[in-house]
Order: C-alpha cells, then structure tokens, then sequence
C-alpha cells in the first residue's frame, strides 16, 4: 500500500529538485537571487513602486537573456556529441599554432652593392 506524499513534503522535494537544476546554471541563479534582492529591497534604495518596477523588469531581462544563452549552450553541446557520435573522427576546432609560411625567396629590399 503507498501513501500519499504531504503537501509539505511535496514542496521540500520541489525546492530540492529546484535547487540541484539551478546548481547546473550557476548565471542564472545569480539571476534570480539578483531579482530576490529586489524583491526584498535588500539595498533598501526602492523607497517608490516606478522605480521597484523598472528594476523588476531590468532584472526579469537578464534572466531571459541569462535563459536563453544558458540553453543555446545546452543545444550547442547536444549537437556537437550527436555529431560527434555519427562522425567520431570530426575534430574539435582548433586555433592554429602556424606563425605563417615562410618566405620562399630572400628580401628584394636590400640593395645590392
């Protein structure tokens, strides 16, 4: 027989499943503990509701862009071990070590005498 989990015990496994996700995006949960300070008006400077609001949306902003790099990174590297798996001989790409070619006839420049 099993019983069913308490309304507390839902929310305690929620916030743990939480937690370990965000662990996996440290930017963005600097994000949101950034949307927290506002929330809480830690720096105590957000005395008028304008500006609490243009903070509000300036750090909801970050998160979205923190969000979406976060996942384009994520599809970036889920396309890189496919293609990786289909092609295993593809090479990462690699800065050159090559300082150029080296000159295949002397200077023109020094005159002869």
């Amino acid at each position: 027989m099993t019983r069913s989990l308490s309304n507390t015990e839902v929310k305690s496994r929620a916030v743990v499943g939480l937690e370990e996700r965000l662990s996996a995006h440290p930017q963005l949960l600097e994000r949101i503990e950034a949307l927290l300070n506002v929330v809480e008006n830690s720096a105590g400077d957000l005395e008028q509701a304008d500006l609490a609001e243009q903070r509000v949306i300036e750090e909801v902003r970050h998160i979205g862009q923190q969000a979406l790099s976060s996942w384009a990174e994520t599809q970036h590297q889920k396309q890189l071990k496919l293609l990786r798996s289909y092609h295993p001989q593809v090479r990462k790409h690699l800065k050159k070590n090559s300082t150029g070619t080296a000159a295949l006839e002397p200077s023109r420049s020094k005159s002869s005498s």
